[in-house]
């Protein structure tokens, strides 16, 4: 059971819990009463406001659509007031620019070119709004005018400002960039700064606003004829300074150079010369048989020197001095490689100069264009070139082919720049080089064939024959002409096969070139054998024809081995240097039969056996002074002939001597001791006119007028 005073504290304690409770009811209801009250009372200022609100919009609205009204109406009479100031002023362009138009554009290009805008828009204006308007007219023959002198203007400057480019700066420009420091490229101003600024404002204001294409035409033929001078200049500046020995460079890039200021002389392709002209100079000086040089040295007084004295004043009588005249030659010669070479760095500086100038669209006409006169001028020239290398062909002057081969080589190597300068011009443009390059390699490639035809049918004729049996004039010519070739083998090489129709010819390397150089030249080298043997029969001397083959084949085999010959000979004839040598030892075999009948007098095997202390018979008296008589007639009259005769090789004139030496001394020796103390005579100094030196001596003088 549950005692009393808990019980009555747990109803205390639950009443007190019901009275708070009762007291926060009313609370929450007097709270709740309140904010009935506050919400009404927010309310209704909120409907007050709202219907205040209303009032204000109906009272304000209207006055801002007129007012909205009157601003539209404000900015509508600016605008038409702007709008008629506007018209009114393309009333008095005509007025406010005709004064300027008239003057011209003369130093005032930029204010030129803005009143010529204000026309233009005038025109436009006039033609869209009103057609016939007086004014129209006015302003379209302003308009005209101002085209005109700008035009005109156009024209002035560049006939003003463009001028040729000095010989001196086309050199620099093509001399290559091994003197030039690196990084640095050189580059032509053709015309001021100042100038190009214009004439380019004027060329883009009459393209975008004149749409006219007169001034493009303008443009390229005062260029063309520029491009022209200066080329022309170049030539002429070879010719005048042929004396020269250097060029000085342009003040403009001296003082980029690392050295001196003197121009090294351009290096030349190879000197020509004409090979009658080399005759001379090798039958002058001679050779030492070294790589370089040859040991050929011609006597003195022989006809050899004589013919080559008699051809050189000939030639001088009728051309002038021979060295003055292969002078000019040669400056012709550099005067068109050089000027080839100008025209594809003067072609590549005038379209630089062009795509600022002229349209993109119509670059590629104009620069055709430009170049035309040029290009045909060089084209022409080297036609020219190739038509008398033909006619020296017809005339047998294979020499003159020489020409072609210096500036073919120059052609070709400079295809590759000619071919990107003249990209995107006519096809007729662009085949012109490869025309000309075609024409010279057929021209040189018939004279090569030609001149092999022509060594092997050499006439033989006695007149034409050296008397002495030197090296004939032909086995020379042969020779310095096929030594020419050593300069241009690729060249050379790239001729041959073009006539070639095989189908190794169509992609031919340097290798199939150089090959077929060596066969043609072992060609040439067999067909002057032939001839050589047929031109010895000419001589009734067996002897001397072999002294005349022998000589021939000495100055070939010299010739191969001082140069490059031998080894290109070689590429296809792997034994030529041992057949020469077995070749000119036969030769010399050859002569030295013709002592035969000098020695056989006194052989042993043809004299009967005397015994010693045995007196003479008559008859055997008179064999022994007809050995002596014999042998002494046959020695004077061999030596008095041989002794005309000529071995201009020094080092093969030494050893034939000492062969014939050796072999007369012994056996006239060795006759002269078992004989000269023989009582065959009463006069003994009658027979035995000579002792063994003495007839050294006199074999030591052959081939020798001088002794």
């Amino acid at each position: 059971m549950i005692p009393t005073e808990e019980v009555s504290a747990r109803r205390r304690e639950i009443e007190y819990k019901l009275k708070q409770e009762e007291l926060t009811l009313s609370f929450i209801k007097d709270s709740l009463e309140k904010s009935d009250q506050l919400t009404k009372n927010m309310v209704a200022i909120l409907s007050s406001f709202e219907s205040r609100l209303m009032k204000l919009e109906n009272s304000i609205i209207p006055v801002y659509k007129q007012t909205e009204n009157l601003q539209r109406l404000q900015e509508n009479v600016e605008k038409t007031l702007s709008c008629l100031d506007h018209v009114i002023s393309y009333y008095h362009v005509a007025k406010d620019t005709e004064k300027i138009i008239k003057e011209g554009p003369t130093g005032r290009l930029e204010e030129y070119l803005n009143c010529m805008d204000k026309i233009q828009k005038a025109v436009e204006y006039f033609q869209d709004n009103n057609p016939d308007s007086p004014e129209l007219n006015r302003v379209k023959s302003l308009f005209e005018r101002g085209k005109e002198s700008l035009e005109s203007e156009f024209r002035s400057l560049m006939t003003r400002h463009t001028k040729p480019v000095p010989p001196i700066l086309i050199l620099d420009l093509i001399s290559g960039d091994d003197d030039m420091e690196p990084q640095e490229e050189m580059f032509l101003e053709h015309l001021p700064e100042g100038v190009l600024h214009d004439i380019i404002c004027i060329s883009g204001w009459l393209v975008e606003n004149g749409r006219n294409q007169d001034f493009m035409t303008v443009y390229f033929q005062i260029r063309s004829v520029q491009l022209d001078r200066s080329i022309k200049g170049l030539k002429d500046h070879f010719r005048k300074n042929s004396s020269s020995t250097g060029v000085p460079y342009s003040p403009a890039i001296q003082n980029k150079r690392k050295d001196t200021p003197t121009k090294k002389p351009v290096k030349r392709p190879g000197t020509i010369r004409k090979a009658q002209n080399l005759l001379k100079q090798y039958s002058q000086h001679g050779l030492d048989g070294k790589k370089g040089a040859s040991n050929l040295i011609p006597m003195e007084g022989h006809e050899h020197d004589l013919r080559v004295k008699h051809l050189s004043d000939a030639l001088s009588d009728k051309h002038g001095p021979a060295a003055g005249r292969d002078d000019v030659f040669d400056i012709e010669i550099d005067a068109y490689i050089h000027c080839v070479s100008a025209f594809v760095k003067l072609a590549q500086s005038e379209y630089q100069l062009l795509t600022d100038i002229v349209p993109e669209h119509h670059q590629k006409k104009t620069f055709d264009s430009l170049i035309q006169e040029s290009l045909d001028n060089l084209i022409m020239e080297g036609d020219n070139i190739v038509s008398a290398a033909r006619k020296a062909i017809i005339r047998h002057d294979y020499s003159a082919v020489l020409t072609i081969f210096p500036i073919l080589k120059h052609l070709k190597q400079m295809k590759p720049e000619f071919d990107q300068v003249l990209q995107g011009t006519a096809a007729g443009t662009k085949n012109k080089l490869p025309g000309l390059i075609t024409s010279m390699e057929t021209t040189g490639a018939k004279a090569l064939e030609e001149f092999a035809d022509n060594i092997k049918n050499d006439p033989d004729k006695e007149y034409n024959m050296p008397k002495d049996g030197t090296v004939h004039e032909l086995t020379s010519n042969a020779i310095l002409f096929l030594q020419q070739l050593l300069d241009f083998q690729e060249t050379a090489g790239a001729m041959l096969a073009s006539q070639e129709t095989s189908s190794s010819a169509s992609s031919y390397s340097s290798e199939f070139s150089r090959r077929l150089l060596s066969t043609y030249i072992c060609k040439v080298l067999g067909n002057l054998q032939l001839n050589l043997l047929s031109k010895s029969k000419v001589y009734e001397d067996p002897a001397l024809s072999a002294i005349f083959l022998h000589n021939n084949y000495n100055y070939i085999l010299k010739s191969l081995e001082k140069s490059e010959l031998i080894q290109l000979v070689a590429v296809t004839q792997k034994t030529a240097e041992r057949s020469y040598r077995e070749l000119i030892e036969q030769q010399i075999q050859t002569y030295q039969r013709s002592w035969l009948k000098v020695t056989d007098y006194i052989l042993e095997r043809n004299l009967p056996v005397f015994q010693p202390g045995v007196k003479l018979k008559d008859k055997e008296r008179q064999m022994i002074k007809e050995r002596f008589k014999g042998f002494n007639d046959g020695l004077e009259e061999l030596c008095k002939i041989q002794k005309a005769w000529a071995i201009p090789d020094m080092e093969q004139r030494d050893k034939i001597r000492r062969a014939q030496k050796t072999i007369v001394k012994e056996t006239y020796g060795a006759f002269l001791n078992r004989y000269g103390n023989v009582p065959f005579t009463k006069n003994p100094e009658k027979y035995i006119k000579y002792q063994v030196d003495q007839v050294g001596e006199m074999i030591e003088k052959l081939f020798d007028t001088s002794a």
